[in-house]
């Protein structure tokens, strides 16, 4: 398989794809790029997919088994009646690792996704060799009352109601206002609009989440955090306190690059990534 994007070739012949997978009674979907032994699992944002990620499995995936999947009632996966609390959300990935048998793996997680990979990194670290967080914060929603008022309206009238606001959430103005970034930024936009009325269940998860800020110290693993500097959901100072609280953490930022930075700059955040990682190899002996 492979995929287009903007004209371009975006993923490399040697792609796996595995359509569906059951877990806790959710159909999920994911897809699994390149061949390597070392095993890179990234879990996305809300509102979005793993296709997000594309420009991240492209590159990556030379060099490692890139899993990308979608969270329930996201992407291609399964709409279910409940269970989109960051818990629920957390068990599932343990579920996912677990029945593809992938061992320890390096997880990255963006903002929803994040908020999953604190929760296994800290509860689970059988399972994760290093973590990858990316524009995402330990704590609790600042903004509820902001995001549940979005939330109903796209409850009563639809996505498209409120494409533009969420526009400006999720991306940094770098990217909105680049005029070579328009193609990019309509393709990003029509992404958004295929959102189903069901979003605001995986919404109304994120809103309540709960604090994992007490939770960071267990986390022991190498940690790569990442966050734009035009970041307005998750601000830089949100990363800044995980990486204070991560003993074995670097924190990167993402220069000119909002919420999505993986999509804005994805050469920057592809080098951030590629470096961290290598740092993890064992030296090689002569």
């Amino acid at each position: 398989m492979t995929y287009w994007y903007l004209g371009i070739i975006l993923l490399p012949s040697a792609i796996h794809t595995m359509p569906q997978i059951e877990i806790n009674g959710c159909n999920y979907h994911y897809e699994s790029h390149g061949s390597a032994a070392e095993t890179l699992v990234l879990s996305h944002g809300l509102l979005w997919s793993g296709h997000m990620f594309h420009r991240q499995v492209a590159y990556l995936s030379r060099d490692y088994r890139v899993i990308t999947y979608d969270h329930r009632g996201q992407g291609a996966s399964e709409v279910t009646a409940g269970n989109y609390d960051m818990d629920s959300l957390y068990l599932d990935a343990v579920g996912l690792l677990e029945k593809l048998n992938l061992g320890a793996v390096h997880f990255g997680g963006l903002s929803m996704g994040g908020f999953v990979a604190m929760r296994l990194a800290a509860r689970r670290p059988d399972l994760i060799k290093s973590l990858i967080l990316m524009e995402t914060s330990a704590q609790d929603e600042p903004n509820k009352l902001k995001y549940a008022l979005l939330n109903t309206i796209v409850k009563i009238f639809g996505v498209n109601s409120v494409v533009r606001p969420v526009m400006k959430i999720m991306f940094g103005k770098s990217f909105l206002n680049d005029p070579d970034k328009k193609p990019e930024v309509a393709y990003w936009k029509e992404q958004l609009k295929n959102n189903q009325k069901t979003i605001v269940k995986a919404v109304a998860g994120v809103i309540e989440r709960s604090s994992v800020e007490g939770e960071l110290p267990k986390i022991v693993c190498p940690t790569l955090i990442l966050v734009g500097t035009e970041d307005t959901a998750t601000t830089p100072d949100k990363a800044e306190i995980i990486h204070r609280s991560i003993a074995n953490s670097k924190l990167s930022y993402i220069e000119k690059a909002g919420h999505t930075a993986c999509v804005e700059q994805p050469d920057q955040y592809n080098h951030e990534i590629e470096q961290f990682l290598n740092s993890l190899k064992p030296l090689a002996t002569s």
